[in-house]
């Protein structure tokens, strides 16, 4: 069985566990103007897979300097969720939307900045030559998949953000401190597949 079989056959099962559904208080949620949005969790297809990352440049508006998914808003031009998310990655990492096997569209996040995020699994041949996007990512890389699964490797963490208190996950590797959605959308891909580790 491939790894993109496997992954699809998981993915189809439904989590044990409650999913994250966003770092908003749900007061906020009704007042919020809800912009859609998509990001590829590409994930190498090599004996140790691995989960594809970059970090956004510091110049940019929202989430400046972050780690992040390749992805961003879904356009009026793109059909669904998975060519947004595609068509995303192309744009910041030169990923060609031929070389993702898609697997399966997860359960969405909304994040306290107003998107609803769904992040679409696929799987990549591993070492593909990527090219960041001068304008938008400082830089792509790649972490385990065993160890952003493993919530032994989550920590807590909070800060006051639009004067209220917000609570968040991270996950550090490396160097890297992956935090906020982009950790939120991990946990929730851990939790859908924690039954089959």
């Amino acid at each position: 069985m491939t790894l993109a079989e496997r992954l699809r056959q998981a993915l189809a099962q439904p989590s044990d566990t409650p999913l994250l559904t966003g770092d908003f208080d749900h007061d906020e949620m009704a007042a919020m103007q809800w912009r859609e949005a998509a990001v590829l969790v590409a994930v190498t297809d090599r004996a140790e897979p691995g989960v594809l990352l970059t970090q956004r440049t510091t110049t940019l508006r929202n989430h400046a300097g972050q780690i992040a998914f390749p992805g961003g808003r879904i356009d009026p031009e793109d059909p669904d969720p998975v060519a947004a998310a595609l068509r995303e990655a192309e744009e910041e990492v030169a990923l060609p939307r031929a070389a993702v096997e898609v697997v399966a569209s997860l359960d969405r996040y909304r994040t306290a900045t107003g998107f609803t995020v769904t992040p679409v699994v696929g799987v990549v041949a591993p070492d593909l030559p990527l090219a960041p996007s001068p304008g938008e990512v400082a830089a792509v890389f790649e972490v385990p998949l065993a160890f952003v699964l493993d919530a032994a490797n989550y920590a807590k963490g909070h800060a006051t953000w639009r004067g209220r208190e917000r609570h968040y996950y991270e996950i550090w590797f490396e160097g890297w401190r992956i935090w906020g959605a982009t950790a939120a959308m991990l946990v929730n891909l851990s939790r859908r597949l924690a039954w089959t580790r």
